[in-house]
């Protein structure tokens, strides 16, 4: 019987998160939801000098604004808990001190200032950067080097040290990634990475193995900035559980900007947001909008993030998150990078605000409306609004100017655009058509329109060339949907009033 796959996202609470995390999130999330399995969110807070308050409960509540809530984490609990490494720290040592016993792993007491000394003695312009590895393993102050009495000593007064992974050499290490297929790594030029570190706390490379196979997780998907990386844990894996126990890897290929990989710089000189919400960092002061301030729909957001890199097969694009989970694939996610096209992004959003009903969306306008001045005290009325000016709306903030004009009648109307053509027999249509409209009982927009003809008809007048001075009246200028549905909407007291308006002002 197969094991119950367990998916797991484990990000760290250093800031913001970026897009390519999000999409992260989603490929785990979808998988594990299409194979009946759990999502796990889990902290990787092992890096306390790059802890930033706040980030925790940012990273959850953009999965919560996305849609994609967790199974187990640190708010959901769950059986295999802590779900914060800070708080699992007392594990990890036992597992490192096996290594160092079975001679895959030893204990460095260099210094800050011998380490520097080192890098500083074998940098080279072929080497700008010299690592701690099998060259200089046997130089330095450690114990594979200093005596066994030595080493005890030194441990047994508590000397600052860290464990060290002693990578072998000349050995070639494989594994198959679902997307990439079968990758493999020369051991001989990877340095001897920190398991654990002088304060306790594990580094990512011994935490990920050991939480990965405590917490039973069955498939593990991330990005392929840590394919580096992968060699030291499937060696970890190996020494520690066996490599039959370690999860299936798929490596997901980086997001791109205009110029390669996508940052946060190129969010500001492009001019699109490159994280999931609004994010400040507490250090700066510095407010990073999201796609949920621009004005994104989650439905888009997370359609978007899923069509970057995967499709199904077909020419289709526009999936809800349920016919994501039925139709995802993680082996039909390109191995290339995906680039981010922000016009493409807004295009979602456009497809998806038509798709929705105002109610998913209508108390985001609402704040819109709000922070312009104008309160909404007719909800009915709102969503009416809202429905028959959507389809024009690409940002959920275009529905100001949109629909501002149902909400509040022009002060003065400008009636240079139809001042060419404008004569006392238009100006006596107009007082005419609004004096039938007091008697008109069936308001529809196709009723108005068949009248607003008829009149026009009988006046001798061309139809089309009084719709552009009835818009004028109505809403002030050269915008909006069709001008009888904005009589509709606005309703017959409300058109009859602004008409009247109009012609104490037309010349």
């Amino acid at each position: 019987m197969s094991k119950k796959v367990r998916v797991r996202f484990a990000p760290s609470p250093t800031g913001g998160l970026h897009l390519g995390g999000v999409r992260t999130v989603l490929y785990n999330y979808l998988f594990a939801k299409q194979q009946g399995g759990d999502f796990i969110v889990r902290i990787e807070d092992t890096d306390q000098s790059r802890y930033v308050a706040g980030a925790e409960e940012y990273i959850f509540e953009t999965l919560k604004w996305c849609g994609l809530q967790p199974d187990e984490s640190t708010q959901h609990g769950g059986d295999f808990g802590p779900y914060r490494q800070s708080e699992r720290k007392e594990s990890y040592r036992k597992y490192a001190e096996d290594l160092v016993e079975k001679g895959f792993a030893y204990y460095a007491f260099d210094t800050g200032e011998e380490l520097d000394a080192m890098r500083s003695r074998l940098r080279t312009a072929d080497n700008p950067s010299p690592q701690y590895d099998r060259t200089v393993r046997m130089d330095m102050r450690n114990s594979l080097l200093l005596p066994k009495e030595e080493v005890d000593s030194l441990l047994q007064q508590d000397t600052p040290h860290v464990i060290r992974i002693k990578m072998p050499e000349g050995e070639t290490v494989s594994f198959t990634d679902v997307i990439r297929g079968e990758v493999s790594f020369d051991t001989s030029v990877i340095d001897d990475k920190v398991l654990l570190k002088a304060d306790g706390m594990p580094t990512y490379h011994l935490a990920v193995v050991v939480d990965d196979y405590l917490m039973q997780i069955t498939h593990a998907f991330r990005g392929e900035e840590w394919l580096p990386s992968a060699p030291v844990h499937i060696l970890l894996w190996r020494y520690l559980f066996g490599e039959e126990a370690m999860p299936q890897w798929a490596h997901l290929p980086l997001i791109l900007g205009p110029s390669g990989k996508l940052s946060k710089r190129d969010g500001a000189k492009y001019g699109f947001p490159v994280f999931g919400m609004n994010w400040k960092d507490p250090k700066t002061g510095e407010v990073t909008e999201g796609f949920k301030e621009a004005g994104f729909v989650p439905e888009a957001f997370v359609n978007m993030l899923a069509m970057l890199g995967w499709n199904d097969g077909t020419e289709e694009e526009v999936f809800s998150l349920e016919e994501l989970v039925q139709k995802f694939s993680i082996e039909k996610v390109h191995k290339g990078g995906a680039k981010f096209d922000f016009d493409k992004a807004k295009w979602f959003n456009h497809e998806w605000i038509k798709k929705l009903p105002p109610t998913n969306y209508k108390l985001q306008v609402k704040n819109i409306f709000a922070a312009k001045g104008v309160e909404i005290m007719d909800d009915v009325y709102f969503e009416k609004v809202l429905e028959l000016v959507k389809d024009r709306c690409t940002l959920l903030p275009d529905f100001w100017e949109h629909s501002f004009f149902f909400f509040k009648a022009p002060k003065e109307v400008d009636f240079t655009p139809v001042l060419a053509k404008w004569n006392v027999s238009k100006k006596d249509f107009f007082y005419s058509f609004n004096k039938t409209l007091h008697s008109i009982n069936d308001w529809k927009a196709s009723s108005l329109e068949t009248l607003f003809k008829q009149l026009a008809e009988s006046a001798g007048i061309k139809a089309g060339e009084l719709q552009l001075p009835m818009r004028l009246m109505l809403v002030g200028g050269k915008f909006g949907p069709p001008v009888f549905e904005i009589a509709e909407v606005l309703g017959k007291a409300e058109t009859i009033t602004r008409i009247e308006s109009a012609l104490e002002q037309a010349p």
